[in-house]
């Protein structure tokens, strides 16, 4: 799968979660993906400041990702 394929892979899927935070007052927005297949995400609303979003994060989010596109090696948060 070429670099393109797999962002818009991830951006998709992040799209595809997205409703999921909303429904809970929070949000995510796709950073970037950088060298090492890492994808950063802002969290907004109420996943900014939760302290279960860290597990949102990993458990769901991540785990979503490497699903759909294995080359993902790990999801981060960056801060605002």
């Amino acid at each position: 799968m070429s670099r393109e394929e797999m962002l818009d892979k991830v951006k998709g899927t992040i799209e595809e979660l997205r409703p999921y935070l909303q429904m809970d007052g929070g949000d995510m927005e796709f950073v970037e993906m950088d060298e090492n297949n890492v994808v950063h995400v802002r969290l907004q609303g109420a996943c900014a400041g939760c302290p279960g979003a860290m597990y949102t994060l990993k458990l769901g989010v991540e785990r979503k990702l490497k699903e759909v596109v294995p080359e993902v090696e790990a999801v981060e948060a960056v801060p605002f």
